[in-house]
């Protein structure tokens, strides 16, 4: 009986040292937190309940990753594509902004780093990593067949031989390498028309000073000094609102009309999507202190803020990303309101 316990819960510990970078591979897969937090977890029953028939054949890694792709297949049969806004719909001008929800398999969903991103020694393999969690790759990789995705992703993103893909899809090399070519070429039609921000990892001193700038604008809402971080371009996204804006003067008008209620907000750093991000609280004047309104994901290039995309559902994000739900007034705060 010892023994038999001892056998369970080393199994227990060498599955579960997968789980990390087999979320992060559901993730990329489905496009959905939730879902793909799902997906692991039954990856994972289903292989304890039939380790016994587990011959060995293949590395524990590969037989996961095999379980994995096939709950991934089969969630993915339905056809639903997570997307982002503008994936959807064209770019809404201000005078015409309306907050139109969709349902939340509509869309895109973000992502806490620590939960897809295993700890890595090489510095080249853990920014591939982030790369490939960014925003505008996942919508990406969300356009092509499940088949073409899960392909991608295990060559060149998990960097998996082709023979290896073949063995995993029970397929030919032949067929892998096919898969892959029409993958690329799907990828490479959507970086001409916007490449994902370019955000170093560890952040440099220009993209710190950077969001430093955004968190005193923000905060002490102040449009000018706001719209002088944003480029020309800047992409302000709302899910579940399908609601997308472009550019300095609409982002500042939402923002002082629609969107007036944040001002007074306070931001809290996150790590997300391989990107840096902020808890968003907004003043709460019936409890006081401030309740949560936004998980903030930004995009950064050539020391501009290109994209600022706030995900709303906070009763889902807030517990995923750690964050609390309510956050007390500062003392100085409420001497002042005294």
């Amino acid at each position: 009986m010892t023994d038999g316990t001892a056998t369970t819960t080393d199994l227990d510990l060498r599955l579960e040292k997968h789980r990390t970078e087999l979320t992060g591979y559901c993730y990329r897969m489905l496009g959905s937190s939730f879902e793909a937090e799902d997906a692991v977890q039954d990856t994972l029953v289903r292989a304890w309940r039939s380790y016994d028939k587990f011959e060995g054949r293949s590395s524990l890694r590969s037989w996961l990753y095999r379980i994995a792709t096939n709950v991934c297949l089969d969630m993915l049969t339905a056809g639903n594509k997570r997307a982002r806004p503008m994936d959807l719909s064209e770019s809404t001008p201000l005078a015409q902004a309306a907050l139109s929800p969709r349902p939340d398999h509509t869309w895109l969903e973000p992502m806490p780093d620590n939960r897809v991103l295993p700890t890595v020694e090489d510095p080249a393999e853990a920014a591939v990593a982030k790369e490939t969690v960014r925003l505008a790759f996942m919508a990406a990789l969300q356009q092509l067949p499940p088949k073409q995705r899960a392909v991608l992703i295990l060559r060149e993103v998990l960097a998996w031989k082709a023979s290896e893909v073949a063995e995993l899809l029970d397929t030919s090399v032949a067929s892998v390498n096919s898969a892959l070519q029409r993958a690329r070429a799907t990828l490479a039609e959507r970086e001409e028309h916007g490449a994902d921000a370019a955000v170093s990892d560890p952040l440099d001193e220009e993209q710190q000073k950077l969001l430093d700038r955004y968190v005193k604008a923000f905060e002490g809402y102040d449009m000018t000094a706001l719209t002088a971080l944003l480029h020309e371009d800047a992409i302000m996204t709302m899910p579940p609102f399908d609601l997308w804006l472009t550019g300095h003067a609409d982002i500042a008008g939402f923002m002082t009309t629609l969107g007036s209620a944040c001002e007074g907000s306070r931001l809290l750093p996150v790590q997300v999507n391989g990107l840096p991000g902020f808890a968003q609280y907004k003043p709460d004047p019936e409890k006081g202190g401030y309740s949560p309104w936004s998980i903030q994901v930004l995009e950064i290039s050539d020391g501009r803020l290109t994209g600022f995309h706030f995900f709303l559902d906070t009763q889902r994000w807030f517990p995923l990303f750690g964050v609390p739900l309510h956050l007390e007034a500062e003392a100085d705060e409420i001497e002042e309101g005294v």
